[in-house]
């Protein structure tokens, strides 16, 4: 005989440190999903009750205070529906990352992860202690079994609910995006499906923080390892999984949703982590220096797809180098955006510095110092304009840039929030393409004439750095991947390219110290995944 069991998955995207905010989303989310879906349990994410990651918010004193209020709330307010929800708590003195199962005002039981992520941009081991124990509940005679997100990645706590005789495994998750992972998720759940012998219903959280932005992709595999649902990705949603205990059959009551492709999901990566980011640290709108290069571009229709045309303000600030090609592209990108445009020339104030400056550069010869003093006037436009608006400065630089230093402290880096800081300037020109490919908001020649800085006459990009299809795959073989020079010129790279990259990416280390976050979309992000120190003897580059 079956027992078909209605199970709801919660993709919610959910506010760091909000405890009773969160409390309150997943008290709604339960009474719909048993009013209006006819659930009989509601699957929500790692941590939903404090949001993820916490980081030494759970240092706080008051933590298990608000938790146990939490707790309460959930148990007094919610009935008719089991509960499968996050949170961080004490047991027997030590903090663990929980899953708790709620059921009409009683906690069922507790689990407690197993496995600790402590690498990339994870440092659980820093709060949590680790469980032994395997997560198990008895729904009508069948065991249910549970884990938490990295778990789901290793088999020992797999192999624990398979010895336990599970007829299901729920996994709650808040895995951040990077450039294809979505794919390797659904190959390591079905192969755990498949060692477990049941199906798995996964579900992830959506959202951005700070410089990680959650994808969502909530799933569901059957006991071979089939994916039989797969759900949308960058947007929260409550799906709904019909799963015959007896048969393992699951069923959803939705269709399946496509895996985007890789533009499309780093450009939705981008313009959920701007809206977040935004909007969940109270600023009114976006400003940013338009220049009329592919930079730029990338970054102002990002905003405009986050936040919507009104709140973002662009700002050209030509000086004598500035091509007409320059400014009538940005001027073009603004009006087919629509947003507003304004155009403040930087010769004035330029000129007011090194009047002021005249006896401290006397006898000197021009150098990067004025092209600096540029880009530093335009900093300070753009910080008072956020300061009298209430706007966040969207700094520009793409990750070949932070790699080399091709930026200026208090000029260009000057800002709240860099929009490409994990996208190499290659993937920029791709994004470019595939937003053009949906409405054009960027003018073709931005995207095909060759990137310049404008602080000089007739400058290029390459006039100092190599091709970027060249820096980047040097940058991603050293960065991302930590091959050393001599091996990325065995891979057949020019021996003094590769040194002078390599050199440039070392002692610019004290830049990136002091550059805006943005969103993470690569596997090895400078910010909480690549941590090198300032002061340092290491020969890196050998």
């Amino acid at each position: 005989m079956s027992k078909v069991i209605r199970v709801a998955m919660a993709q919610l995207n959910l506010l760091v440190g909000d405890i009773p905010g969160n409390t309150e989303r997943v008290i709604e989310t339960a009474i719909k999903a048993r009013d209006e879906l006819g659930a009989d349990l509601v699957l929500y994410p790692e941590l939903a009750l404090s949001g993820y990651p916490p980081e030494d918010l759970l240092l706080r004193p008051s933590l298990e205070l608000r938790i146990d209020q939490a707790l309460k709330a959930l148990k007094q307010q919610v009935s008719g529906i089991t509960l499968v929800v996050g949170y961080p708590r004490y047991r027997d003195g030590a903090l663990y990352n929980m899953l708790g199962v709620i059921r009409d005002g009683k906690l069922l039981t507790e689990y407690a992860k197993q496995c600790l992520p402590n690498y990339q941009v994870f440092d659980e081991k820093r709060y949590f202690a680790a469980g032994s124990e395997p997560g198990l509940f008895e729904l009508d005679g069948h065991r249910i079994g549970l884990s938490v997100c990295e778990d789901i990645w290793h088999s020992a706590p797999v192999e624990q609910l398979k010895a336990a005789g599970v007829s299901l495994i729920l996994n709650i998750n808040a895995s951040p995006f990077h450039a294809g992972k979505p794919a390797v998720r659904t190959e390591v759940i079905g192969r755990q499906a498949r060692i477990a012998g049941c199906p798995v219903l996964y579900v992830n959280q959506v959202g951005g923080q700070d410089e990680l932005v959650f994808d969502g992709g909530s799933q569901a595999v059957d006991a071979e390892g089939t994916q039989v649902f797969a759900g949308a990705f960058f947007e929260e949603a409550l799906y709904t999984l019909d799963v015959d205990l007896e048969g393992g059959q699951v069923d959803a009551a939705q269709p399946s949703l496509p895996l985007p492709g890789l533009e499309e999901s780093v450009y939705n990566a981008l313009v959920l982590g701007v809206r977040d980011y935004v909007q969940k640290n109270g600023f009114k709108g976006v400003v940013l220096g338009l220049s009329g290069g592919i930079d730029s571009a990338v970054t102002v229709a990002v905003a405009v797809d986050a936040l919507g045309a009104t709140a973002v303000e662009a700002v050209m600030m030509p000086f004598r180098y500035t091509s007409n090609i320059s400014i009538e592209d940005a001027a073009e990108e603004a009006q087919l955006l629509g947003i507003r445009h304004s155009v403040i020339s930087i010769e004035p104030m330029y000129e007011s510095f090194m009047s002021a400056l005249a006896d401290e550069f006397a006898g000197t010869a021009m150098d990067t110092t004025e092209e600096n003093l540029q880009a530093r006037c335009r900093g300070v436009l753009l910080m008072a304009i956020s300061n009298k608006k209430g706007y966040l400065v969207l700094t520009t630089g793409n990750k070949s840039e932070m790699a080399v230093g091709y930026s200026t402290l208090y000029g260009d880096m000057a800002g709240g929030f860099d929009v490409l800081k994990d996208v190499p300037k290659t993937l920029v020109y791709r994004l470019a393409e595939y937003r053009n490919s949906i409405s054009p908001v960027i003018p073709q020649r931005v995207i095909t004439r060759p990137p310049s800085a404008e602080l000089r006459p007739d400058q290029k990009d390459q006039d100092s750095l190599p091709d970027y299809d060249v820096l980047d795959r040097i940058l991603e073989l050293y960065v991302e991947r930590d091959y050393s020079a001599k091996a990325i010129i065995a891979e057949g790279f020019d021996e003094t390219e590769v040194n002078r990259v390599v050199h440039l990416v070392d002692i610019n280390e004290y830049k990136r110290r002091q550059a805006p976050v943005g969103p993470r979309i690569t596997e090895r992000g400078f910010g909480r995944d690549r941590r090198y120190p300032i002061t340092s003897g290491w020969k890196l580059g050998e």
